[in-house]
């Protein structure tokens, strides 16, 4: 399944901020902690705990989120379906990296091991 323009327009709209919540209710009902969450996310962008609170704070889209991050170099081996689409058959970047980042989330909501997560590690 491929995306349309108007899903990844809807995606590069979306703010970082309207959709942590969400990652957190989602990892905490599966007893991981916002501390695993925030780690995660630093790993894929970069961002530490203080930056990624600036950005729920400004409220950025997704799409600045991500021009703002340093991807991590392992993330193309983010791999697998999340939210009905294959991430390695996405090809608008921007839709993929938000894709990279709610599946690792899912991850660890399924109590993935954080080494297995973290695919440097």
């Amino acid at each position: 399944m491929t995306t349309t323009p108007e899903h990844d327009q809807r995606i590069a709209k979306l703010t970082f901020a309207s959709v942590y919540p969400h990652y957190v209710t989602k990892v905490e009902k599966k007893d991981r902690t916002i501390d695993e969450l925030h780690q995660v996310i630093e790993w894929l962008t970069g961002y530490d705990k203080k930056k990624i609170q600036e950005l729920i704070d400004e409220k950025v889209t997704f799409k600045t989120f991500f021009e703002q991050a340093t991807l991590h170099p392992n993330a193309h081996l983010i791999k697998g379906v999340i939210c009905g689409y294959r991430i390695e058959n996405i090809e608008t970047p921007l839709t993929k990296q938000v894709r990279f980042l709610d599946k690792l989330v899912d991850e660890l909501a399924k109590g993935r091991k954080m080494d297995k997560i973290l695919r440097d590690a």
